[in-house]
This record gives C-alpha cells, sequence and structure tokens, in this order.
C-alpha cells in the first residue's frame, strides 16, 4: 500500500484558493496552458511520504503516528504565497505556526522509519500544497521577431522556456494571502497514481489522528 501523512486545508481554505487559482488559469498572458493543473481533491500538504508499505507495517504505523498527534496540541495555518521546485513544480506555500508543523513532520517521518518506509528526501520542512507541473516545452506561443534570440526565449522564436512559465505564474501568485485555519487533526492517506481524475492520483484516507488527545 502507498502511504503518505498529511494535512488537508478544510473546504472554505481550499475555496478560497480555487478562485485565486482560477483568475491565473484565465490570465490574458496564456501562461495556464503551458499547465497542467492538479485537481483540487488533490490539494493538501504532505507531513511524509511512506512509500509502498506493506500491510502488516500499517498497525505499528498508525499506532506511531496517533502517538506523535497526541503529542501535538492544534495549532494555525494559512496558505501564503507561491514557488516552483525545479523549474517545473508550482506550489502555494504555508505561513502560521511553522515550528509547530515542523514539529509534526519531524514525528511523522520518524514514524516511517520505524515502520520501514522509503526515506523521505524532500523539502518537507518547506511545506507547501502542490496546484501544477509546468509541461515540458509547452511554454505560450509569441510571435516571431528579427531580433536576436532574447534571454528566456526558445531558440525557434515560438515562446518563453519552462522556467520563464514557471516564473511568471510565481510572480502572479507572490501576494497570495488564503484564510487561516486550525489544524486539529492528522491523516493517513493511500495513493494510487493514475487512478483519479483526468489520469492523476486517487487518494483515500486510510486513518485519522486528532491532534493533542
Amino acid at each position: 500500500m502507498r502511504l503518505f501523512a498529511a494535512v488537508w486545508p478544510p473546504e472554505p481554505v481550499l475555496d478560497h484558493l480555487d478562485l485565486a487559482l482560477a483568475s491565473v488559469r484565465g490570465a490574458p498572458a496564456g501562461l495556464s496552458s503551458a499547465v497542467r493543473w492538479s485537481a483540487r481533491e488533490t490539494w493538501h500538504l504532505t507531513v511524509a511520504f511512506y512509500g509502498d508499505l506493506p500491510d502488516g507495517s500499517v498497525p505499528g504505523l498508525t499506532a506511531d503516528l496517533a502517538e506523535v498527534a497526541a503529542g501535538i496540541e492544534p495549532y494555525e495555518l494559512a496558505l501564503h504565497g507561491a514557488g516552483v521546485f525545479s523549474h517545473r513544480t508550482l506550489w502555494v506555500g504555508v505561513a502560521g505556526d511553522l515550528a509547530r508543523q515542523r514539529s509534526l513532520t519531524h514525528g511523522c517521518v520518524d514514524a516511517g522509519e520505524s515502520a520501514g518506509g522509503a526515506t523521505d528526501n524532500r523539502p518537507r520542512d518547506r511545506p507547501h500544497l502542490t496546484v501544477g507541473r509546468v509541461r515540458p516545452g509547452s511554454g505560450p506561443p509569441r510571435r516571431r521577431s528579427s531580433r536576436a534570440d532574447r534571454p528566456g526565449q526558445r531558440p525557434d522564436g515560438q515562446g518563453p522556456d519552462d522556467e520563464d512559465v514557471a516564473a511568471g505564474l510565481v510572480r502572479a501568485l507572490a501576494v497570495y494571502d488564503g484564510p487561516r485555519w486550525q489544524v486539529d487533526e492528522l491523516l493517513l492517506v493511500s495513493s494510487q497514481p493514475g487512478a483519479g481524475r483526468g489520469g492523476g492520483p486517487l487518494y483515500e484516507t486510510v486513518e485519522t489522528f486528532a491532534l493533542g488527545r
């Protein structure tokens, strides 16, 4: 079973982000067409990724995660700003009680190591919500110019490269500031790659753990 631990923002928070992304997707610059946007039902903050675990390891993992969650009191977060990983993966950042979020992350990572989960080398200390990925080489078209190639433009004159596309979208979302919410539970989630809407992953909640109880 392919598993990860996550914090899932509530619906009003996702509604607010959805509205902000709608304005970006409809921008006249056409940058949105160069992005494969993630489905709303997949929007979450990954706390720790465990990879494929045998069914026999899951009870021990859930027991450890319950203990981790019980040791951390509820706290507040808000989605804020944006960035990009590897010039391709677009994400919305997080503000609020990041110290407590990181404590939750460290505890969940340790629980996964005890259960024999995959080593997670991704930047979990920088909590974020992935909103899309730039399609390789699919920048929006530009009219040809008789001038020499400009910085960031593809040699064929057809448009900006992937890095320019990502940077443009990050600029559009840089001032995003979502509503605050109280994080009061941790989720253990299973993932089935390619089984969800549009060929994306299908997520199902395996277990929910209340914080501070």
